[in-house]
């Protein structure tokens, strides 16, 4: 999920009385919110129990490519849970190393075409860990305004100084860097290859040669676009049709495209040999289970022998976004790949279609402040390789109904 800045509470000495933990002030913002909405007769708009409907459109899911629920996929988790148990139970480096770690490690390494990759538990931990071991005091960290709340959450703990530029908008990261580079000892540049809120992505060409031009570490998050840009799924360096550069921090996750949960960073042999002795988040955590890298793993070799899926699902985004512009529904600057926002003036009004819409059937969700800015309400579409023509049509056709009504 994106984040236009950080809401950090502001500290709020409480009587003693009041040291309970329902009565901290954001507690009760928090319950007040939810009170308003119950009062405007919008139902909890999340944590939505997922039922396997056949008739339900699921539009909630990052199920790229339809791998989730695949019997290759499942059998090759079952078969790590017989042969290795539930758990790594250790951190790798003291016991914890499993072949199948290593394993998803070197063909994911091969399939991005890095020298050497490794993986973590979680996506989220993996920015916050990496960002802020690597960034200090005298650093600074710049990121783009929709960044994702992993990567702000890693500059915040790093103590660097903060900047961010305008989405997408390279001109005003180089403003940035002319005005700020020069004053600090280490700069990253932090940029995601698809924007899960926006469904657009930068312009890799021209970020290379900004760090050429100052000098910079540049951290590329493709949580989003592994599996989904490029001819054949291999994330936004194929897509732009260039060779993966080693100067560059290649992040992303495995609970998209490849129907699993983890982070993994890609990048040169010895970087990454460094990070496996010294990261944080990864010397002191626990190793990835036996069932979620088997099922990585297992995803990663279909969508190797299988770049169909990349195919169809370019197919039904092309559809999508037909559907939708004949139905005149702006999704802002999306490229028309996988994610389609479609955006609404008011808030309640992106809550109330999204409810709507759920008792209909299609599941799709409601983005609102803080997560997007308060004028960029919308609703948000995740496609799958899976979904049909008459699934979307029905979808589409929905909303439209919703939106004029």
């Amino acid at each position: 999920m994106g984040n236009i800045d950080v809401h950090v509470e502001p500290w709020v000495e409480i009587s003693p009385e009041k040291y309970r933990l329902d009565c901290l002030p954001e507690v009760r913002r928090f319950q007040g919110r939810f009170e308003k909405a119950q009062n405007a007769g919008i139902e909890q708009p999340y944590f939505r129990l997922r039922t396997e409907d056949p008739d339900k459109v699921n539009l909630n899911s990052y199920n790229y490519l339809g791998l989730n629920g695949h019997p290759e996929v499942l059998q090759a988790a079952k078969d790590a849970v017989d042969k290795y148990g539930t758990s790594a139970s250790a951190s790798r480096l003291v016991g914890g190393e499993l072949p199948l770690h290593r394993q998803l490690e070197q063909e994911l390494a091969d399939f991005l075409g890095t020298e050497d990759a490794m993986v973590l538990v979680s996506g989220h931990a993996t920015n916050v860990t990496l960002i802020s071991y690597l960034l200090g005091p005298a650093d600074l960290v710049i990121h783009d305004a929709f960044a994702h709340d992993s990567a702000v959450r890693g500059a915040l703990a790093s103590r660097a100084k903060r900047c961010q530029f305008s989405h997408n908008d390279l001109s005003s990261l180089e403003e940035i860097l002319k005005r700020e580079r020069h004053n600090y000892r280490r700069t990253m540049v932090l940029v995601e290859g698809l924007y899960s809120m926006d469904g657009d992505f930068p312009n890799l060409p021209e970020l290379e040669r900004l760090q050429e031009k100052y000098n910079f570490m540049l951290m590329v998050d493709e949580a989003h676009s592994m599996g989904v840009l490029g001819e054949t799924g291999r994330g936004i360096a194929e897509q732009f049709k260039m060779r993966r550069s080693e100067q560059i921090i290649w992040m992303g996750t495995l609970s998209k495209s490849l129907a699993s949960c983890g982070g993994y960073l890609a990048g040169s042999r010895d970087f990454i040999q460094f990070l496996r002795h010294s990261l944080p988040g990864f010397v002191y955590s626990v190793g990835m289970t036996p069932a979620n890298a088997a099922g990585a793993l297992a995803s990663l070799r279909i969508l190797k022998r299988e770049p169909q899926r990349v195919a169809k699902l370019r197919t039904v985004s092309n559809t999508m976004g037909r559907l939708l512009k004949e139905a005149n529904l702006s999704t802002g600057t999306a490229q028309g790949i996988a994610i389609f926002p479609v955006f609404f003036p008011e808030p309640h009004q992106v809550m109330q279609i999204s409810q709507a819409l759920s008792q209909r059937g299609i599941e799709a969700s409601g983005i609102i402040f803080p997560a997007v800015p308060r004028s960029a309400s919308r609703l948000r579409f995740f496609l799958s390789s899976l979904h049909t023509e008459e699934q979307l049509k029905r979808a589409v056709d929905t909303l439209q109904e919703l939106a004029e009504g």
